[in-house]
Parts: C-alpha cells; structure tokens; sequence
C-alpha cells in the first residue's frame, strides 16, 4: 500500500485510543449489573455532556455539588464517579501503544498528542503510565479550557505544536472528534482496534 508523503505529524488521542477509562468498572457493581439503571445513570444523572465540562476545566467538585443538588436521590452514586475515578482508569491498551512506540522512534514524524481529560486528573494518568513520556507534547483540554470536537482546540494543537493540517494524522476513537478535525484538513482515522489502526496507519505511514 502505498503511504502519504504529506504526513509529518502524527497526533493520539489519549483515552479509548491508548488508555482503557471506563465508568462501567465501578458503575456495574453498584447498579449490579442492571443494564437500565446503568443507562438512566448515564443518560439523565452523570451524562457524557456533564463529564466533558469538567474535561474543558470546570471544577469538579463544583460540579459534583451541582449534580447532587439536581439529583440528591443519586448523591452517593454522583460522588463515586469522581470519588471512585482511579478505579475506571484501566490499563494502557498494549496493541496501540507498541503503535506508538513505533511512530515516536521514527526520526520522520513529530508525535503529539491531544486528549479530552480534566486537569485534575490527568497528573495521575502521567503517574501511571511511562508512554505519556514519549510524547513530544501533550495537549489537555482541561488546562485549555476548551475541549473537542470545538475547532478552537484543533487550531490550538497546530499552532502550539507549530504543526500544518494537510501534513498532520490525527487518530480517535470519536467519530465526532474526527469529523470536527476532517472539517480543518486534518487527516484523520477513526480508532476501533489496535489492528485496525496498524491496517489504516499503513495508508499514511512508514513505520
């Protein structure tokens, strides 16, 4: 297959891509495996909105506070999930990062990533995982106060990283995160599987 010589940057998201966070490691004991109260939970109490303010720099524990004041039937479940927190965070997702090892030892591409993730928490992920060093920056949403898909995050990444669009590949798990960057120029591929992306990565890349 033939790869894009355009390519010269190359930038990770961070959670679902390289790093295995989820909720559903403390939520499925306390809902006992109820696949509907884990949904109700998800859907209307601490939702994927909720939690992405927090990724954009809102205070935690202000907004902890504010969802136990609009669900105080729920306040011991609110406050596990940030409570709780180092208990979703998983392991590294072995197949991708061996994929990062591969591009960050390339002297042909820069390697950067930019990850949705609240300032708070991030110094424990840098603690856990030693492949977060190999990284020639790190881009958190939560130090920006801004977070994807907003275009203002894309532009800061190029900018901050001195980086150009049509010359960067941006690899996430969220297909709106990917659409947002496709919508900038970047290049972009949808993550599912540490062997997808080695057959995707093949388009753009020589490792």
């Amino acid at each position: 297959m033939k790869t894009n010589p355009t390519i010269k940057n190359i930038i990770f998201d961070l959670g679902g891509v390289l790093v295995d966070w989820n909720p559903d490691k403390v939520y499925k004991h306390v809902f006992k495996n109820d696949p509907d109260k884990m949904a109700h939970f998800f859907n209307e109490v601490c939702t994927q909105d909720w939690n992405e303010n927090q990724d954009a720099g809102y205070p935690m524990a202000k907004a902890t506070e504010e969802r136990v004041a609009l669900f105080p039937e729920y306040e011991e479940e609110i406050r596990m999930f940030y409570g709780r927190w180092d208990e979703m965070l998983g392991d590294q997702i072995q197949g991708t990062v061996d994929l990062l090892k591969q591009c960050t030892d390339n002297p042909n591409y820069k390697v950067v990533a930019l990850t949705n993730w609240s300032h708070e928490t991030f110094p424990k992920a840098i603690a856990k995982f030693e492949f977060l060093q190999w990284f020639e920056g790190i881009l958190v949403s939560g130090e920006e106060k801004t977070r994807k898909p907003f275009a203002e995050i894309y532009e800061l990444t190029l900018s901050r990283f001195d980086i150009k669009a049509d010359e960067s590949l941006f690899i996430d798990d969220n297909l709106r995160n990917i659409e947002a960057a496709r919508a900038l120029g970047i290049h972009s591929i949808q993550f599912h599987n540490p062997d997808q992306l080695a057959q995707d990565l093949a388009a753009y890349v020589t490792l």
